[in-house]
């Protein structure tokens, strides 16, 4: 098999690396990819969210299967594009896409389907409506902008003028861009946030291992939303009953209402859930592999991900072909000093070489370039330190351990990850 992946990001890199390892694969290509996927398969110059240009890349190279990592090429409806070719791709059709694409689309199919969710205020086009509802909302509440929004979307407001604040950069100043155009409000829930990610060929589907994110920039689930400044996979983060229950009460429920509404849906779906005292309820979906979940869950994968795949653009996946390894996995994003806010790029990294010495370490890269000899930085997330290991404790020790032998100016990252923290209020994103 020939494979191309799209996105230049961890999850594209881990996904790289995990393809790599399956016996049928003879080459792989990666668009845009990033300075580390430059140093394992071959890169090709592309922007993500160019659909045509994308399939013209595709018409060129002749891939036998293609994988979509981020989600805007599939809110654009690249899988729509492939499909009339009779291309092979992993990844869901436009309308399936508006699942992430607007999370007005998702709250609205969650609520006709009875699915576990947060309450809804409202969902509003003008900054005065969204004004005149905060009179009517309990606190803190939740605003969420409708669109893409690279995971800055999502605010949990304490108070009125806090609300009143984000309201008025994305409505009225057009912070966020056309995503922040609508937004949606809703009830803040309490509890503990879980990523439970699946794989679906349209038919069949098979669970991913549990992971957990870490949203916030600061230790403590402290500061801003982010991209995700960490995640750590344990079956311990999902006891049987608990794990029924999401299958019994979303997963199955969220399948049989896109069949029972014409919406086919195929490749990864990602159930966004807080874990509450009235049991699991669903934040948000996304249409693809969560990053940085992505990396935890491809550490643990002990199956070939190329067949497995090949299955899913086929129609054919047999959920028992997926086996995991036991034990823990933990991913720690290094990031630009400033990031999630403005952040510098050109600075140069050191100490990759010694900090993958230890058995169970994979260094993912996300925002890299190579500058001559050299790789240097070129995002706000710079470096996924992922680490496999029989217990979470030890995966810690690995990635950390790792982790501090890495160094770039303005490097930071939170030292808390996997750390138990307690109940707390979230919104996801």
């Amino acid at each position: 098999m020939k494979i191309l992946v799209i996105g230049g990001g961890g999850r594209e890199h881990a996904l790289v690396w995990k393809l790599k390892q399956s016996s049928g694969v003879e080459e792989i290509l990666c668009a845009p990819g990033n300075g580390g996927i430059e140093g394992d398969v071959e890169c090709l110059r592309a922007d993500p969210g160019d659909v045509p240009a994308l399939v013209a890349l595709a018409g060129k190279f002749a891939p036998d299967l293609t994988v979509v990592g981020p989600e805007l090429p599939l809110v654009n409806g690249i899988s729509d594009a492939f499909a009339e070719r009779n291309w092979a791709i992993v990844g869901p059709l436009r309308q399936a896409a508006q699942l992430e694409g607007s999370k007005i689309f998702s709250k609205d199919f969650l609520l006709r389907q009875g699915i576990p969710t947060a309450k809804m205020y409202g969902a509003y086009d003008s900054a005065r409506d969204a004004y005149a509802a905060l009179n009517g909302v309990a606190w803190p509440l939740v605003i969420k902008a409708d669109g893409l929004c690279a995971g800055k979307g999502v605010v949990l407001a304490p108070d009125l003028e806090s609300a009143r604040q984000f309201l008025e950069n994305v409505m009225e100043k057009n912070g966020l861009g056309p995503g922040g155009r609508r937004v949606l409000l809703e009830e803040a829930l309490e509890g503990e946030e879980l990523s439970f990610i699946i794989l679906t060929d349209g038919e069949q589907y098979a669970p991913m291992v549990p992971t957990r994110d870490h949203k916030r920039v600061f230790d403590g689930n402290q500061g801003p939303n982010t991209g995700g400044m960490g995640a750590y996979s344990s079956d311990q983060l999902l006891p049987t009953g608990l794990r029924e229950a999401v299958i019994s009460t979303i997963v199955e429920p969220t399948l049989r209402g896109l069949g029972n509404e014409g919406i086919p849906y195929q490749g990864f779906l990602y159930i966004g859930l807080m874990l509450t005292k009235d049991g699991p309820k669903v934040l948000e979906f996304n249409c693809r592999l969560g990053d940085p979940e992505a990396q935890a869950i491809v550490a643990r994968m002990d199956f070939d991900l190329a067949e497995i795949l090949a299955d899913v653009a086929a129609t054919q996946l047999v959920p028992t072909k997926l086996a995991w390894k036991k034990g823990a996995s933990v991913c720690v994003v290094l990031a630009s000093g400033g990031y999630p806010g403005k952040f510098d790029i050109g600075k140069k990294i050191e100490g990759l070489t010694s900090s993958v010495t230890n058995t169970g370490v994979e260094v993912f890269h996300a925002g890299t370039r190579r500058e001559r000899q050299s790789l240097v930085t070129s995002g706000g997330r710079v470096l996924g330190v992922t680490a496999t290991a029989d217990s979470l404790a030890a995966a810690l020790g690995l990635a950390y351990r790792a982790s501090e032998k890495i160094h770039f100016a303005g490097m930071h990252y939170r030292r808390d990850i996997g750390a138990h923290v307690g109940r707390v209020k979230a919104a996801g994103d």
